[in-house]
């Protein structure tokens, strides 16, 4: 298997001896991502990555045989001590092992395992690490054909936006938020892209809420004057696709309000400016955290006096779920510490809400070797409606 490749070469780099996952009842995403497999399962199962030699699997005798289809050691336990027994006998006493960890829940997202098994583990004599940049390694970083996925949604997706945004205009006054997330969701369809929810279509005061999504019943109306923001992502309907994710922001009618374009400049200049900070630190050979990025991008939007205002993180990971496993832009939901290394699909949004109306401008970058690449399109002024 070639995450199991990829896991071995992280572990002999960083001197751990191995790598432990451990899921009940799906409660760890990543156990399933490494097997490559999805099954059901009703017992604590565990998968231990050595830095040299053959993987196995511990699960209990009433699931092994959801595993049957991986070429991998299984060994089978009935019981709570036959488990602890023979969990013991894969760790030796002293070792270093990875597992869904993050101290102090710095991570969400990668502290998958429960408090009471960490404590098991360790009883063993075991030293526990986060898995955190073992996770990016393994199983986050995009191949070629996925990237290339990526891009194609990225593209179709910011067509749509535009055209989503000349629907608004061809019924102003007679369409709302509600006929426009259809009409979105309509065009994803055609365009044999697929997303789970969204997309976010906000009118106004709407727009400050980030994670806004209008109902058939309490959708506004759109009106001459009025300030749309549109977020909406998704990916192509093909096996191991890549997600893109894009917010644009609009106003109906000529003159857009001088404080509307304001904000979206201050948006706009954080966003370029990360891309460059980015960019240069690769010319440098710097291997830029996720939390400085943010850090630098926040402190251009504090400056400009709105600083109270950026109430999200600066970006995400991109992967076959809109929010990836790899590392985020963020040093205000989280301290994220991981490295932004290339392989890595990423978006860059920073927002501003106001009382009146929030304004976010969303892309999308691939890091590469020497350096960010953007790979959607990008809006460098408000659009006119």
């Amino acid at each position: 298997m070639l995450k199991i490749k990829k896991a071995q070469d992280y572990l002999q780099s960083h001197d751990l001896a191995g790598w432990l996952l451990q899921d009940y009842q799906n409660s760890n995403p990543v156990f399933w991502e490494v097997l490559g497999i999805k099954a059901h399962t009703t017992r604590p199962c565990f998968f231990y990555i050595p830095r040299a030699g053959d993987a196995t699997l511990l699960a209990h005798s009433v699931d092994v045989g959801r595993f049957s289809s991986l070429e991998v050691a299984a060994i089978p336990y009935v019981g709570r001590v036959d488990m602890q027994r023979k969990l013991g006998d894969l760790l030796q006493v002293g070792q270093r092992v990875a597992m869904e960890y993050s101290p102090l829940n710095t991570l969400p997202s990668v502290s998958n395992v429960d408090g009471g098994t960490l404590e098991l583990v360790r009883s063993l004599g075991v030293e526990i690490v986060s898995s955190a940049n073992l996770i990016q390694h393994t199983v986050a970083l995009l191949n070629e054909e996925q990237l290339e996925t990526h891009r194609e949604a990225a593209s179709k997706l910011g067509r749509i936006v535009l055209e989503a945004f000349e629907a608004i205009g061809r019924r102003v006054g007679r369409i709302n938020e509600w006929n426009v997330r259809e009409f979105i969701r309509r065009r994803m369809r055609e365009e044999q892209l697929e997303t789970e929810e969204g997309p976010v279509v906000a009118v106004n005061e709407n727009s400050g809420d980030p994670h806004y999504e209008p109902t058939k019943e309490s959708a506004e109306r759109i009106r001459p004057g009025d300030w749309v923001l549109i977020d909406l992502w998704a990916r192509l309907r093909v096996p191991g696709a890549i997600y893109g994710d894009l917010t644009w922001v609009g106003h109906v009618g000529e003159h857009v309000p001088n404080l509307h374009r304001e904000v979206f400049g201050v948006i706009k200049e954080a966003r370029d400016a990360a891309v460059q900070f980015i960019r240069e630190a690769a010319e440098k050979d710097v291997v830029l955290k996720g939390q400085e990025i943010d850090e630098y991008a926040r402190k251009i939007i504090a400056e400009r006096g709105y600083g109270q205002f950026f109430t999200h993180r600066l970006g995400h990971s991109l992967g076959q779920t809109v929010h990836a496993h790899a590392v985020n832009l963020d040093s205000f939901e989280t301290s994220d510490f991981r490295d932004l290394v290339p392989g890595v699909a990423f978006t860059i949004e920073p927002g501003i809400y106001l009382p009146a109306f929030g304004a976010r401008s969303e892309i999308n970058a691939y890091m590469t070797e020497q350096g960010p690449v953007v790979t959607s399109p990008v809006q460098d002024e408000v659009v006119v409606i």
